[in-house]
């Protein structure tokens, strides 16, 4: 059987979704992945997986571009002919449903990892295409032969509530997965040195970049000497993203590192103490937590969606702290920085949670037990290899 992997970008796919797509590849399958055109696709030869541009502006709203987009995207399902679509983001969840329609694709997976711009922002753009994004999910979504994968409960309610799709149609994944084997604590642990402190993540607002710059300005002006890190890209295609004259601008005021994009993220959490995500982004269950919790981190992020998912209990998996107060940021960094003894347990105890619930092994054999329920004779799986 065939199965087409589509996402916005090529960064996405290859990050987020390769373990999945080799475990299927493992498994007898062909795997096509199928993305705007980008750096990181031309990697996914060296895996054995053939990659397909499709030109697609993320933030596009010129309504005869999308229409093309949307027609290209039907005639490569039709000459491909898969079995089976698995598409990721709210865009690409309603244009390859559409499409997949028009090609009659026996089965389609939509996961939508958060809410998103369009349904978290108060700015003016966000609310006026919130109407029309949710009309469409309404008529993407039904189906027989679909399923959507969500990451967290609160979204699963969310999109019941407001009549997006029906409960029975509705999986929850608690997040993409990581490699607990590649992401482990650092050997030997680190010492009681200066305290260092990471947000990685896109360089979006509402992650709470400025939370992080502000804290830092804080507990500088305390006299702590604590070092933070940023590490991660601005990202042109959200109307929030941060602009990285912006980010130099921090930098050259000696408030915080920038060091972009990161290829060997285990090599840079073996180097921190505290992750910190104080987001108030609709997270799905961020990336960037479960591979911080699976080397062993501390985390310090917010009561919110997604977020709650990785910090269950305060004070006890790790740290919360509520959206948009850096005052409150700052404090929760200045205790860790005084209790080290609190900063190794909440490590280890979120190390745990990885291992019992977001190793990507997990994640992969519920992503296949999804496939499974639309597929009438799938082919028998083999064992989930750590790669």
């Amino acid at each position: 059987m065939k199965f087409i992997f589509f996402a916005n970008t090529d960064w996405y796919l290859y990050n987020f979704r390769l373990a999945t797509a080799l475990q299927v590849k493992a498994d007898g399958h062909e795997v096509v992945m199928l993305s705007p055109p980008g750096e990181f696709g031309v990697r996914f030869a060296a895996h054995g997986l053939r990659w397909l541009t499709l030109p697609m502006d993320r933030a596009s709203l010129n309504p005869l571009r999308e229409a093309a987009t949307l027609r290209q995207l039907a005639v490569i399902l039709r000459r491909e002919r898969p079995e089976v679509l698995h598409s990721f983001t709210v865009k690409c969840a309603i244009y390859g449903a559409l499409a997949a329609r028009t090609a009659r694709v026996p089965a389609v997976v939509n996961a939508v990892a958060g809410m998103g711009y369009v349904f978290t922002s108060d700015h003016f753009k966000a609310r006026a295409l919130r109407p029309l994004v949710k009309a469409m999910l309404r008529v993407s979504l039904g189906g027989s032969r679909s399923l959507l994968v969500l990451q967290n409960p609160d979204d699963a309610m969310a999109f019941v509530a407001a009549g997006l799709a029906s409960r029975d149609r509705i999986r929850v994944i608690r997040s993409s997965g990581v490699n607990t084997t590649r992401f482990q604590p650092a050997v030997p642990p680190r010492g009681r040195g200066r305290l260092r402190v990471v947000l990685a993540a896109r360089l979006l607002w509402e992650k709470g970049i400025q939370e992080f710059v502000d804290a830092a300005r804080l507990l500088r002006e305390q006299g702590r000497d604590v070092e933070f890190v940023l590490a991660g890209m601005p990202d042109p295609g959200n109307p929030r993203s941060v602009d990285a004259a912006q980010v130099r601008q921090w930098c050259d005021g000696g408030l915080l590192q920038w060091l972009g994009h990161v290829d060997d993220m285990p090599a840079l959490f073996n180097t921190m103490d505290v992750m910190v995500l104080p987001s108030y982004y609709r997270e799905g269950v961020p990336k960037s937590l479960i591979e911080a919790a699976a080397c062993g981190l501390a985390i310090i992020t917010t009561d919110l969606p997604g977020c709650r998912e990785v910090v269950t209990q305060h004070g006890v998996d790790g740290l919360r702290v509520a959206a948009r107060d850096a005052r409150a940021l700052a404090d929760r960094i200045a205790a860790l920085d005084d209790d080290r003894e609190l900063l190794a347990r909440l490590g280890r105890n979120a190390r745990a949670r990885a291992l019992a619930d977001f190793d990507e092994r997990l994640v992969i054999r519920q992503t296949l037990d999804v496939y499974a329920e639309l597929l009438p004779n799938p082919v028998p799986q083999r064992r989930i290899a750590v790669r």
